[in-house]
């Protein structure tokens, strides 16, 4: 699997790897820009590793958010530490908002350089870990913390059968942010990120237990809402809109003005799962042609029964 996934591997002699730890820690890369980086692994196998934009570094990210030299792993008295060399973004952990200096890293923390986030794995058992991060990849977004994609249509296979042979409620918002590219160009993609980020704890925060938010795209995020009508779904997209407008995006100590626009619909008698799609997009574009920072529901269900026609 290792040949998968390593790039630009850097070769080294029998001479320099410390032989007294159990395996090799590593760095895997759980969210990126280009997502064919993501599960990439990088073995910390010498005492001191780079990583930059510069090509001299022993991990290059060619990104312009990353310092030709941005941060040094290094290991101290069987301790592994992130250095930053005083980059020009920061160099962050976990969900920290102030950046580090010379920190000590503990297994399972995420190290933050420019829009590129690593996993720190020990290398005492490296290998489960690996797996257990790749196949959390699959479902979980590593930016923001929520389910995929993949995960989404995993969970509608079973939910949509389930409500119809029941005869249950089941509805879907489809969420995006206004203007975000507008926001990436003004204040940068660190903020941007920061924007997706905490939208996100937002909806995750409000919604029930059960209910599913996934990020669908780039800015656009899905919930899914088991046992809820539609008109119990538009009092949550109603109050999801609320919160988000009235949130303090702030990103350097400046404020970011942030809306969303979402469109709502509840799944009908013999719907497919792309047709409850088709009608929530149908009508978060909608909300987007009456103004943005608003919620439109379907109402008019003469949804197509071929979703691409």
């Amino acid at each position: 699997m290792d040949s998968d996934f390593d790039i630009k591997t850097r070769v080294t002699t029998l001479d320099e790897i410390n032989t007294t730890r159990k395996g090799d820690d590593c760095l895997v890369i759980i969210y990126a820009p280009t997502p064919g980086n993501l599960g990439k692994r990088f073995l910390l196998d010498n005492e001191s590793i780079t990583i930059g934009r510069d090509r001299e570094n022993d991990i290059v990210l060619e990104s312009d958010s990353v310092s030709r030299h941005h941060c040094r792993i290094e290991h101290r008295n069987d301790r592994v530490y992130a250095v930053d060399l005083d980059s020009t973004n920061g160099t962050f952990i976990n969900d920290d908002i102030e950046p580090i200096t010379d920190v000590q890293l503990k297994r399972g923390d995420q190290i933050k350089i420019g829009d590129t986030i690593f996993k720190y794995l020990r290398g005492s058992d490296v290998e489960s870990q690996y797996h257990e991060t790749i196949y959390n990849l699959t479902i979980t977004d590593g930016l923001t913390d929520v389910h995929t994609k993949r995960y989404l249509m995993d969970i509608l296979e079973r939910e949509v059968p389930r409500a119809q042979r029941h005869k249950r409620s089941l509805s879907m918002l489809m969420i995006d942010i206004d203007h975000f590219k507008q926001v990436n160009d003004t204040y940068g993609h660190l903020a941007g990120d920061l924007v997706l980020k905490d939208l996100a704890t937002i909806i995750r925060d409000r919604l029930r237990p059960d209910d599913t938010i996934s990020r669908y795209g780039g800015e656009e995020f899905v919930a899914v809402l088991p046992e809820t009508s539609l008109a119990g779904a538009v009092l949550t997209a109603e109050h999801l809109r609320q919160l988000v407008q009235l949130h303090p995006f702030t990103f350097e100590g400046e404020k970011i003005t942030v809306t969303i626009s979402i469109g709502v619909a509840e799944l009908q008698e013999n719907w497919t799962t792309e047709q409850l799609f088709k009608a929530s997009d149908e009508m978060m574009y909608q909300a987007k042609r009456d103004g943005r920072n608003c919620v439109r529901p379907k109402t008019d269900l003469n949804v197509a029964k071929n979703p691409s026609a």
